[in-house]
């Protein structure tokens, strides 16, 4: 008998976080689906979800499995997608914390499903697909095709382009989120319009909230920063690809870039900002206007192939650079993750703990 405690069948309410119907959506589907692999006499129930798990990471809620008298705990993470960006950060994660995690996942095609294998990262998706690895219980199964019976989930508006846009600027800036809305409109070059439907899901969703004669204040940072992260690399990442380039051997170790024209991120970023990591992939943010100059300064050639990215900077830059000519470690970290190779992993966690912790810490 497969049993699924409904009373505790809840977001965490210990932490205030809205419900989201989505998430439980997913859930249900994935775990009813599990129940067709799962052996008889497996139990599944959600535990409440207490304060004591690692800085940096905020699970979806506590599970509690029993498979064949095996009692297995885990802290599990709700995703409607599973990106390479998104398996690093459970990567990142999972250290240090009291549970094994478990994501729990709209769909894991069979590729995936082999990567989260050999990372060990247990998970079930609504599809039917599963890893469990707690010996002596071993489940695995992959190829399962999504069923009609969950339909498209849409990405929320905040978490497209434009709105992404605007986290950024949150996210970067404490204290943005009080600006007017006309300021934001001209410090993001968004429309009012979409200015305004941005700062009212943000504010559903629980991550602006208004203290009244305090102004509005970011909450959740934590949440935010990862549903940022993992959000950009196909929501906005994409459309800002200017091309793929190539240039001499090492030419960019000793270089400089303009600020006001031209920013490094990515490996180099990281790099210079840790002098931890050897980069191989090249990736600048720079002005499109100022394209063809970056090109002949530096004798790059278009090459589909090639190791240097150059990508249209999305953000205004600032007349006093904090970075110089580094991008905001907040896109360094983004960068990492969406490279979705392992080898970034370590110089990402150096970046949060360096740079990025003392932004999402809550006041």
């Amino acid at each position: 008998m497969f049993i699924l405690n409904e009373h505790n069948n809840k977001v965490n309410k210990a932490m205030d976080r809205p419900k989201i119907d989505i998430e439980e959506e997913i859930f249900r589907h994935a775990v009813e689906a599990f129940k067709k692999t799962a052996p008889a006499q497996t139990e599944i129930e959600t535990l409440e979800l207490g304060p004591a798990y690692t800085a940096g990471f905020q699970p979806d809620r506590m599970i509690r499995m029993v498979i064949h008298g095996k009692e297995l705990k885990y802290y599990a993470g709700i995703k409607t997608t599973v990106t390479k960006a998104q398996r690093l950060l459970l990567l990142l994660h999972r250290e240090g914390l009291q549970y094994p995690l478990l994501l729990i996942a709209k769909y894991v095609n069979p590729q995936m499903a082999e990567q989260l294998r050999e990372d060990g990262i247990e998970f079930i998706d609504t599809a039917g697909n599963a890893f469990i690895n707690q010996p002596p219980v071993y489940i695995f199964v992959k190829g399962n095709r999504l069923p009609e019976t969950v339909g498209q989930i849409p990405v929320k508006r905040a978490f497209k382009a434009a709105g992404l846009k605007m986290i950024y600027y949150f996210l970067c800036n404490p204290g943005f989120e009080n600006k007017t809305y006309r300021e934001i409109a001209a410090a993001t070059g968004l429309a009012l319009g979409t200015v305004d439907w941005t700062m009212k899901e943000l504010k559903e969703l629980g991550f602006l909230i208004d203290m009244g004669k305090r102004g509005l204040k970011l909450a959740q940072k934590e949440t935010l920063l990862q549903r940022w992260v993992t959000a950009y690399p196909e929501q906005l990442r994409l459309k800002q690809l200017l091309g793929r380039y190539k240039g001499q051997h090492d030419w960019w170790q000793q270089k400089r870039l303009d600020p006001q024209k031209a920013q490094w991120g990515g490996e180099i970023a990281a790099a210079r900002l840790t002098q931890y990591l050897k980069p191989q992939l090249i990736t600048i943010y720079a002005d499109a206007q100022h394209l063809n100059q970056l090109l002949l300064d530096n004798r790059l050639k278009m090459d589909n192939t090639g190791d240097v990215e150059i990508l249209e900077r999305f953000w205004k830059p600032a007349e006093d650079q904090q970075h110089d000519d580094l991008v905001h470690p907040v896109l360094v970290y983004a960068d990492l993750l969406a490279t979705g190779n392992q080898r970034n992993l370590e110089t990402a966690k150096m970046v949060y703990e360096q740079h990025i912790v003392r932004l999402v810490r809550e006041d």
